[in-house]
């Protein structure tokens, strides 16, 4: 398998972006020695800022083995940015399309023809209240049990400070300035899954795996425990529905 070489665009975005990034943020990176040195890989982090992708794409970039990311596919059509995202060969996410399965393809065939794909299992910003990794979705699953690619998980911390989650412009604090933590670990070992039908119950176990290997590491970062059972979005949402239609009822 190849290795996808850093080629002009990326080269590019790292100029527009890694000099803001040196000047607001210090950096407090760990286990770049996990990030494979040839072959296909998917990275697997954690999502708790809208920063956090240029964070953790500055590690990476930095190891030498740049990632694909998938990314909503409006963000294709900005100015600017749309070029850049071209570019760089990032995947477009056609979310409840005739064109949503054809990102999960592009990302594993990047991955089989030796890239790194990296995935924010989550699907969006964590929701959370204490910014930890939520419940995620099995995608990140399903691509690694199809390709037996190493997963690594990641996890990153600091960005959030700056730029919380869902944070309104008068929120965004860069001053005094935030330390951008992130850390890759060792390959989470789903191999026990790899003979095994990828039903909804193996890709959900899978899939625990992977986040709960991504909480260690940011229990790491931030010095404390997360909470014993993750944030559901999706049991939150169905939670205030049915709370909805009791009072609807009254």
């Amino acid at each position: 398998m190849s290795r996808r070489t850093i080629g002009f665009w990326y080269r590019l975005a790292a100029a527009i972006t890694k000099p803001p990034l040196l000047l607001l943020f210090k950096r407090d990176w760990q286990g770049m020695e996990h990030i494979p040195a040839d072959g296909g890989f998917i990275t697997a982090i954690n999502h708790n800022s809208y920063l956090d992708m240029f964070s953790y794409g500055h590690f990476q970039y930095n190891t030498g083995r740049v990632p694909r990311f998938l990314a909503k596919a409006a963000l294709f059509r900005a100015p600017g940015v749309g070029i850049l995202l071209r570019g760089t060969g990032q995947i477009p996410v056609y979310r409840e399309s005739s064109n949503a399965f054809g990102a999960f393809r592009a990302a594993v065939e990047a991955v089989e023809r030796g890239e790194c794909v990296a995935f924010y299992p989550e699907g969006t910003l964590t929701r959370d209240p204490g910014q930890w990794p939520m419940t995620a979705k099995t995608g990140v699953a399903r691509a690694a049990l199809l390709t037996k690619a190493p997963v690594v998980p990641v996890a990153q911390w600091g960005a959030n400070l700056a730029m919380p989650p869902y944070a309104k412009e008068n929120k965004v604090r860069f001053l005094p300035r935030k330390t951008l933590q992130v850390k890759a670990g060792p390959p989470v070992d789903l191999t026990p899954f790899y003979d095994k039908e990828p039903t909804p119950e193996v890709l959900k176990e899978a899939t625990e795996i992977i986040m709960s290997a991504i909480t260690g590491l940011l229990e790491d970062l931030r010095g404390e425990r997360a909470p014993g059972k993750p944030y559901d979005l999706r049991e939150i949402r169905a939670q205030e529905r049915r709370k909805a239609a009791e009072e609807g009822t009254k």
